[in-house]
């Protein structure tokens, strides 16, 4: 008993870490309320900056998604209890965007700015509609079990793990990637884009679109169901005459 209520406390504090992390980076990509955002004063030579912007988001991107692929996670739970493996790829993903918000190298530089009150807030309406797509994807996929929440719950209560179903939540009916879309928009959308906040963009949108392919492997692997649903819905790009289809249960690039 008392392994399982370590296990769920990890959980738990993994999950607080996560939602944290995630309540930051809103604040550190928009340049809102938290002490260290993505833009600033230059302190280092243009080609260091670049140099270790690249390298925080290079860590992240590998460890993000080496450790959700289905054999590495085989390997993993060999060495951490099966019903933590996804709290601590939660935690883990967690700590590295702490460590590239503190070291992120601010670069200057304007690509644009709009100063037009109305240009300027539909960016910033746009901005925090891609923020709230991203946790509204989280939560038509089942959050909880996406951040490992439901596995430690249910391994508290003695219970053996089911994995999801497939189902028809909203937004996967008009695209299969709509956590994806979100992201898009919460790292693109903004009135002031600098050369800081364009490298983070480019390199962030070009992962996203390397993400997919491995995903979508492994997820027509596992459900013989999603290659039907993938000639059915559209990856990121909604179609005007709309679709619909069985979703993929997991965002787990």
């Amino acid at each position: 008993m008392l392994n399982r209520v370590l296990v769920f406390a990890y959980g738990v504090l993994s999950y607080a870490v996560f939602f944290a992390t995630f309540l930051y980076a809103i604040g550190f990509i928009g340049n809102l309320v938290v002490p260290v955002t993505i833009d600033g004063e230059p302190r280092s030579p243009l080609w260091q900056a670049l140099a270790i912007d690249a390298l925080l988001l290079g860590v992240f991107a590998i460890q993000h998604s080496v450790m959700a692929r289905p054999a590495f996670k085989r390997r993993w739970t060999k060495i951490v209890p099966e019903q933590a493996e996804r709290s601590t790829y939660t935690l883990i993903s967690s700590l590295l965007l702490i460590a590239l918000f503190a070291f992120w190298e601010p670069i200057g530089g304007v690509i644009w700015d709009v100063q037009d009150p109305v240009g300027r807030g539909l960016l910033f309406g746009l901005f925090g509609f891609g923020w709230a797509l991203v946790l509204l994807s989280t939560f038509a996929i089942n959050h909880f079990d996406l951040f490992g929440l439901r596995q430690v719950w249910l391994y508290l209560l003695g219970k053996p793990y089911q994995p999801l179903r497939f189902v028809t939540p909203g937004p996967y009916n008009l695209v299969r990637h709509p956590l994806y879309v979100g992201w898009f928009f919460a790292f693109w959308a903004t009135p002031t884009m600098t050369v800081a906040h364009l490298v983070f963009a480019l390199l962030t949108t070009a992962y996203i679109l390397i993400a997919i392919q491995l995903e979508e492997r492994d997820l027509a692997t596992a459900h013989p169901e999603y290659r039907a649903y993938r000639q059915r819905v559209p990856m990121l790009v909604p179609r005007l005459s709309g679709t619909s289809g069985k979703p993929p249960m997991t965002e787990s690039a």
